[in-house]
């Protein structure tokens, strides 16, 4: 599914350059629930962002469904990134002034899709999230739990292929988070292919394989 040959992130730095990663070479297969791990400033949310085609000034090679990412022009990237991904962030990134199912919508929104097809798929996802009680709800109305769960409901709502998931319990308590934990477990089974950010040893423990980074290098 991804294939990253090379790739490089620096910056302009008094006359030389300072690098977030350097060569990251790897691969993540089609299934996988692959955890990145490493101290902090070792690149590892920066290669998420890269993954998920947020960032666009690095250099080398990064396929992604047979797609040449760095040979395609900004509306291609985007056109992938909306089809085949969706995010989990630490800080949830719900909008404050909507409410649980216009939330659940926006992803919906960015597709050809039939309004009525669409607060089909939110009613659906709503129910096997459990959440049906709180679709009217706003986000500040919520537990940092509620959040995080509509979070991860948000980024399944358009069935992507990939989830790139940014320590995704860090603000949570250790239940909250294994509640979460156990979630992606799920999703996996079902097909869906993860990628997480993580400090957690536990939460490295629910995937099948590990990256580790240090100093923008992948060490392991």
């Amino acid at each position: 599914m991804i294939r990253l040959r090379n790739v490089e992130k620096s910056y302009p730095l008094g006359g030389g350059r300072s690098y977030v990663l350097r060569r990251v070479s790897a691969e993540i297969r089609e299934g996988e629930f692959v955890s990145i791990m490493g101290p902090s400033g070792a690149g590892k949310s920066t290669l998420l962002h890269i993954l998920g085609m947020h960032d666009s000034a690095w250099t080398g090679e990064f396929d992604f469904m047979d797609q040449p990412i760095h040979a395609l022009d900004r509306k291609k990237r985007a056109e992938l990134q909306k089809q085949y991904i969706g995010f989990v962030f630490q800080s949830y990134h719900l909008l404050d002034n909507l409410t649980v199912a216009e939330n659940l919508d926006m992803p919906l929104s960015y597709r050809n899709i039939r309004r009525s097809e669409r607060e089909s798929i939110v009613c659906d996802v709503l129910d096997r999230f459990q959440i049906v009680g709180k679709k009217d709800l706003y986000p500040n109305q919520l537990s940092g739990g509620q959040q995080q769960l509509v979070a991860v409901a948000r980024a399944v709502v358009s069935s992507p292929k990939l989830i790139l998931a940014d320590e995704p319990t860090g603000n949570l308590h250790s239940s909250q988070g294994r509640e979460i934990m156990e979630l992606f477990k799920k999703l996996n089974s079902e097909g869906v292919t993860i990628a997480q950010v993580t400090h957690s040893e536990a939460n490295a423990a629910y995937g099948n394989r590990i990256i580790k980074l240090a100093d923008g290098w992948v060490v392991d």
